[in-house]
């Protein structure tokens, strides 16, 4: 057997899928003061193989930070970057600032990652447990997702992580026990589901984390105005899961792939 099977296999070994899910939102999932100009809450999974992720998609992210900042550190965040705030003070005019962001939209666009999301229009929920916590809602409904790919994988049988940026001791541990609660057999299929939450440090610098950040508010933003130009997420609509497998990349994710409700 080559070295590069015994690698690849050796997760399997120890119990553990070929992938790992990097989460992030968009939004709060706050009702009482809802945004009028951005009333939704999403929650977006970045699932990776992690022979990709690892040989690829980490080396890729650290070059386009020695490229533009001359060291790894900084942080990538949707909101500063399009602010330019921190660390995203330093482009010196709009041609370099555009420069960067082709750089940046091509690594995404050249990341093989499979997405997961749920988007929840806060002004339409009704019943007692919808308006509850939109974060537990979208999810059950994200999680149930990521179950449908593991079992078409071949994985279900194996222990699969959730990586979700620290937000606050009281915040990680309801998330934490809804997590669970949902994997102990609250959901559509009820049953256990191989998942396996991880909380992060936003200073850990994870790649994952960080691609997740970026990929959340385009999400958002389609739902919200399907019919404006929206550059970031024609990317990422041909990353979504969807009905029909390879064959309807980029048409079969609507409720699939990309969850909104209700």
């Amino acid at each position: 057997m080559a070295t590069s099977d015994i690698e690849e296999n050796t997760g399997q070994e120890h119990g553990f899928s070929d992938f790992v899910v990097y989460v992030d939102e968009s939004g709060d999932h706050g009702l009482l003061n809802i945004d009028p100009n951005y009333p939704v809450f999403v929650l977006a999974f970045c699932i990776f193989y992690k022979q990709h992720y690892m040989a690829k998609v980490v080396p890729a992210l650290q070059q386009l930070k020695f490229d533009y900042f001359g060291h790894d550190p900084v942080i990538f965040h949707e909101h500063e970057i399009r602010k330019e705030k921190g660390d995203f003070r330093v482009f010196k005019d709009r041609a370099e600032k555009q420069a960067f962001m082709g750089r940046l939209s091509h690594l995404i666009d050249e990341s093989n990652f499979i997405l997961a999301s749920c988007v929840i229009d806060k002004h339409r929920l009704t019943s007692r447990e919808e308006m509850s916590n939109p974060y537990h809602l979208a999810l059950r409904h994200c999680l149930e997702t990521l179950f449908d790919l593991v079992k078409e994988k071949g994985q279900e049988s194996l222990e699969t992580h959730v990586i979700v940026e620290k937000r606050g001791a009281k915040e990680d541990d309801e998330l934490e026990l809804e997590f669970r609660r949902i994997c102990d057999g609250e959901n559509k299929y009820q049953r256990d589901l191989p998942f396996k939450i991880r909380m992060a440090a936003k200073a850990s610098n994870s790649a994952g984390l960080q691609l997740a950040d970026l990929v959340a508010r385009p999400i958002g933003r389609h739902v919200l105005a399907p019919n404006q130009p929206n550059q970031a997420f024609e990317v990422l609509k041909h990353k979504f899961y969807c009905e029909g497998g390879r064959q309807a990349v980029g048409n079969g994710y609507d409720q699939w792939g990309l969850k909104h409700f209700p």
